[in-house]
C-alpha cells in the first residue's frame, strides 16, 4: 500500500516502507533523470497550466513540459497529444478522456490518476508508473511499455493490441476483455493476474512470470 507523498519544486518523499521494490526502484530512477530535465526548457509551470484549463478547450499539443508537478489536477478532456512529458507528475489527477496521442512520456508518473477512456496510441511509455491507476477503456495501441509499472492498475476494456510489454509489472492488474492481441509480453511480470476475458491471440508471453496467474 502506497503512503502519501510530499512534494515540493524539486522531487518527492515517498513511504518506501510501504512500497513495493520494484516502484521503489522505478520512482527513483524518475528523480535521478529529473536532474537531466532540468537542463530542457520546459515551456510552462504548473500556474501556466491551471491558468489555461479554465478555458473550455485545452490543448497542449507539442509543448514541452517535462518534469512539471500537475498532481491533483482536473485535466480532463485535455489533449497532450506529441508533447513531451517525461517525469511529469500526474499522481491523483483526473485525466479521463485526455489525448496522449504520440507523446513522449518515459518516467511520467500517473500512480493513481483516473485515465479511463484515454488514447495513447503511439505513445512512448518506458518505464513510466501507471500502478493503481485507472485505464479502463484507454487505447495503448502500438504504445512502448517497456519496464512500465502496472502494478494493480484497471485495464478492463483496455485496447493494447501490439503494444510492447517487454519487462512490464502488470501483478495484480485488472485484465477482463483487454485486448492484447499481438502485444510482446516478454519477461513480463503477471502474477496473480485473471487471464480468462483476456485476448491473447498472437501475444509474445516468452519469459514471462504467470505464477499464480489464472488463464
Amino acid at each position: 500500500m502506497w503512503r502519501g507523498a510530499l512534494h515540493g519544486s524539486r522531487g518527492l518523499v515517498w513511504a518506501k516502507s510501504q512500497t513495493p521494490k520494484g516502484l521503489i526502484e522505478g520512482i527513483d530512477a524518475v528523480m535521478s533523470k529529473r536532474k537531466e530535465d532540468e537542463e530542457l526548457t520546459t515551456e510552462l509551470t504548473r500556474t501556466d497550466i491551471i491558468k489555461c484549463i479554465q478555458s473550455a478547450r485545452v490543448r497542449f499539443r507539442g509543448v514541452n513540459l517535462s518534469g512539471l508537478d500537475l498532481s491533483k489536477l482536473d485535466l480532463s478532456f485535455v489533449d497532450f497529444s506529441y508533447a513531451c512529458i517525461r517525469n511529469v507528475f500526474f499522481s491523483r489527477a483526473n485525466l479521463q478522456c485526455a489525448k496522449f496521442r504520440d507523446v513522449d512520456a518515459e518516467g511520467a508518473i500517473f500512480h493513481n490518476a483516473t485515465l479511463r477512456e484515454c488514447e495513447f496510441t503511439g505513445a512512448n511509455l518506458r518505464g513510466a508508473l501507471l500502478a493503481d491507476a485507472c485505464l479502463i477503456d484507454c487505447s495503448f495501441c502500438q504504445a512502448d511499455l517497456r519496464s512500465a509499472h502496472l502494478q494493480n492498475a484497471d485495464l478492463t476494456n483496455a485496447n493494447l493490441e501490439g503494444a510492447i510489454l517487454e519487462g512490464a509489472n502488470l501483478k495484480g492488474a485488472k485484465l477482463s476483455n483487454t485486448n492484447l492481441r499481438g502485444a510482446n509480453l516478454q519477461r513480463a511480470y503477471l502474477r496473480q493476474v485473471n487471464l480468462r476475458d483476456t485476448q491473447l491471440e498472437g501475444a509474445n508471453l516468452g519469459g514471462a512470470n504467470l505464477l499464480g496467474a489464472i488463464r
